[in-house]
């Protein structure tokens, strides 16, 4: 056992004697320590419910021989942190968790660990954390939310934003707004669509990191607490078969969450954080890769926003290892990965049926016969952007506008609300990548305010930031190099035409080569926005987002 370095021997006699203050017996110092590593905070809603799944997991270590340990990890709440400065401390809260993980996990000498998160950033960064520590873990997070109902129809947190551009828009007036309000988020649980949350939740089971129904049973069903309890049974087999995180998490099972990314029409957050997680197992994922697979592997599923479906449905329908069974008979996936269960993807899979054609199309009838996520390359993004293709409108997949040129999304959202944002237009947001934002903030704000307007089948938006899982229409995210480089997004001059080609994979400002450098040469970087605390040192070693927006290490 790792632990034994703090707990057996004559020298480990200090170490023993502040376990006797934990209050630890010496029969608990004779087991594995199982770290619990507990999300639960009191302002985000997904996250508000994780007591009582770590109390559940604590039983079932404790029930399997185990000795379970809480310790926390930080969460930020992406909708309560949209459209202000506290966006911008969103997506760095991945590599805290990961470090402050990493940190407590090592220090302690954990034998196991059980990660309990829910949202966002959240799931990404104890995945990476779990490659780092490399010790027997299991994920269970605490579920998606309910839909709300309005006017007799399903309701998520994207209707809520778009309510907002409606009301700016004329088209709804301040107490349907207030219903809205009132109705869309109606239960604890990440947020009710395949938004980023439920995109990661699925994607770590298909990683082979989570049970069955990890990221489908809602978070009000008794049946997530027993999931909890057999998360801490799990792991205490993989403990004992020395199964660890890098033995599950291959490149194999990588293209495994790509495939079923693709199928499920996942948040394009999962382009960021999937090559993330691989970058910590020693795996370098090219963003190009998911073209590739996703000509080859069709949409089975349209979850709001690209949808009326939500979690809740998809759980009904079988859930994730109902939507892997469909896509293996296409003999699309790598069945020999090892998983959590101690099985494999073939045996996990096998008889896992379709109960609902309508939420989980057969792939003899897909939604499309390419997949939910498309890379997009050209001179304005000449290292690519990814859109969510599924959640594009038939007539957006290939659009030619003239840019409407903005250096904060602040100023975007004010155009747009204020009536200045036209049918053909292209909107353009840059400095807001991961070294310009600082920090890479979602843009749900504004592409609401865009589809709140009627404007959604008309308009493009074009960002070196990046959207929520909640935005849908033809928002083109992750362009890089970013505008704070000196990339080609810092070129574009209000009234260029721009060229998008969903399809083709292709996005390009039509312009000369002689005028892009003519422009390049007279470019000058900005000041940074931030030279203080956390987002300073952020800014200083995030790469671009083509490379999961991962820290370098300046010392190499």
């Amino acid at each position: 056992m790792l632990s034994d370095s703090v707990k057996k021997g004559l020298d480990a006699s200090p170490q023993r004697a502040l376990f006797n203050a934990l209050g630890f017996t010496e029969e608990e110092m004779k087991k594995p320590l199982v770290g619990i590593v507990s999300s639960h905070n009191e302002i985000v809603p997904g996250h508000m419910n994780l007591d009582k799944i770590v109390e559940a997991v604590k039983m079932g270590v404790a029930m399997s021989g185990g000795v379970p340990v809480v310790f926390p990890a930080i969460a930020v709440c992406d909708g309560i942190a949209m459209g202000h400065v506290g966006m911008k401390y969103s997506l760095i809260t991945r590599e805290l968790i990961a470090d402050s993980t990493e940190a407590m996990a090592i220090a302690h000498a954990f034998d196991a660990l059980v990660m309990v998160p829910n949202c966002d950033k959240n799931v990404p960064g104890l995945l990476m954390a779990a490659a780092r520590v490399n010790v027997p873990t299991v994920f269970v997070s605490g579920g998606p939310m309910l839909a709300g109902k309005v006017n007799g129809e399903k309701t998520s947190l994207s209707s809520m934003f778009e309510a907002v551009g409606a009301y700016h828009g004329g088209l709804i007036d301040e107490s349907k707004l207030l219903e809205f309000e009132n109705k869309s988020c109606p239960t604890c649980g990440s947020c009710s669509g395949m938004y980023t949350a439920n995109s990661m939740n699925c994607l770590t089971e298909v990683l082979g990191m989570g049970l069955k129904g990890n990221g489908t049973i809602p978070a009000v069903k008794s049946e997530r607490l027993r999931l909890a309890k057999k998360a801490g049974m799990a792991v205490m087999e993989l403990y004992r078969k020395n199964i660890r995180p890098r033995d599950i998490m291959t490149k194999e099972a990588f293209i495994n969450a790509i495939t079923i990314d693709m199928a499920l029409g996942c948040s394009t957050n999962s382009m960021l954080h999937l090559p993330a997680i691989a970058h910590e197992c020693g795996i370098e994922l090219n963003p190009e890769t998911a073209n590739e697979i996703s000509e080859k592997t069709p949409n089975l599923c349209h979850l709001a926003p690209a949808g009326h479906a939500y979690i809740e449905e998809l759980d009904e329908a079988g859930g994730i290892y109902a939507v892997m069974n469909e896509i293996n008979k296409l003999g699309l996936l790598n069945t020999d990965c090892m998983t959590v269960t101690g099985k494999t993807v073939a045996e996990n899979i096998n008889g896992c049926v379709n109960k609902n054609t309508n939420i989980i199309r057969p792939v003899e009838n897909p939604y499309s016969k390419t997949g939910g996520i498309a890379v997009l390359k050209g001179n304005l993004a000449p290292d690519t952007c990814v859109v969510k293709r599924s959640a594009v409108v038939p007539e957006m997949l290939k659009h030619e506008g003239p840019a409407r040129v903005f250096d904060c999304e602040e100023d975007a959202v004010s155009a747009i609300n204020s009536g200045k944002i036209k049918a053909g237009d292209v909107v353009v947001i840059r400095y807001e990548g991961p070294k310009g934002g600082p920090g890479m903030r979602e843009m749900l704000s504004p592409t609401s305010a865009i589809s709140g307007r009627g404007l959604g089948s008309s308009v493009a938006l074009v960002t070196d930031g990046r959207f929520s899982g909640a935005s849908r229409g033809a928002s083109i995210g992750h362009v890089s190099p970013e505008a704070a480089v000196g990339g080609n997004i810092a070129l574009i001059e209000e009234g260029d035409i721009i060229k998008i080609d969903i399809n083709n994979h292709s996005i390009n400002i039509d312009i000369s080569d002689d005028e892009l450098e003519k422009r390049r040469k007279a470019w000058k970087p900005r000041t940074p926005k931030i030279t203080t605390g956390c987002l300073a040192r952020y800014a200083s070693l995030v790469t671009s987002g083509n490379k999961g927006a991962v820290l370098e290490n300046k010392l190499v």
